[in-house]
């Protein structure tokens, strides 16, 4: 046997975990998808959705195929947040975890998974607490998302294509937990010109109605290309 294989036999082995925080949003609030814990120990306790990394997958086909599971969409906007390795934060023995937040669409979510997992979407300022580590999970996911909707257009992500601009503000808003300046935020949109209106109207929310938009890749690229960056 060759040095280098006695060396990895003689090492330690363990569990390695891809957690995911979904993020989700409704009724002008963000939202996380919970699930009671399936197994022991903390059996029953409010949980993020998990699962053990494969010996032939990858770390991010892991998270996929948790994302899959609980939520049936492919496609979905993913982004590893951090790695958690602290000796004892599951007590059912020496595991890693890697954590990923998404950004699911709810018009396209199966409503009857939420009774086949016993999940839940929570009110982020509702969250409750959770098993092992994934407040701090939760916690630093949204920490990055909220860096990244500032300085990238992943917000389109929670949207099924298209959006009025009220919704666009209220998501905004429900991220960063505090009010924007509608006049202000209005004029940065309009500044980028990386929107297309379209021709029909939401009506559910007020008589007048608000007008649809969707995000038009090519014109945020020329965007980029003029020199100029997404900010808001």
């Amino acid at each position: 046997m060759l040095i280098s294989e006695q060396y990895y036999l003689n090492k330690s082995k363990f569990l390695v975990a891809a957690d995911c925080i979904v993020f989700g949003f409704k009724d002008k609030e963000l939202h996380i998808l919970l699930t009671r814990r399936p197994v022991q120990p903390q059996y029953g306790e409010w949980s993020l959705m998990g699962g053990f990394v494969g010996e032939n997958e990858s770390l991010e086909t892991a998270a996929k195929k948790v994302l899959f599971e609980y939520t049936q969409q492919r496609g979905i906007y993913m982004e590893q947040v951090n790695a958690y390795g602290e000796v004892d934060r599951d007590t059912g023995g020496r595991v890693i975890s890697v954590a990923f937040y998404a950004l699911v669409r709810l018009e396209e979510f199966d409503t009857s998974l939420a009774q086949k997992f016993d999940a839940r979407w929570i009110n982020i300022k509702d969250l409750p607490q959770l098993v092992f580590d994934h407040n701090k999970m939760v916690e630093d996911a949204l920490t990055l998302l909220r860096f990244k909707v500032s300085m990238q257009p992943i917000i389109f992500n929670f949207f099924d294509g298209k959006f009025t601009l009220p919704a666009l503000q209220d998501l905004y808003e429900a991220i960063y937990q505090r009010p924007i300046d509608k006049r202000n935020f209005r004029k940065k949109l309009a500044s980028m010109d990386i929107l297309d209106k379209l021709h029909i109207k939401e009506t559910f929310s007020s008589k007048r109605g608000a007008f649809y938009y969707i995000f038009n890749e090519e014109k945020y690229k020329a965007y980029l290309a003029s020199g100029k960056y997404y900010s808001l």
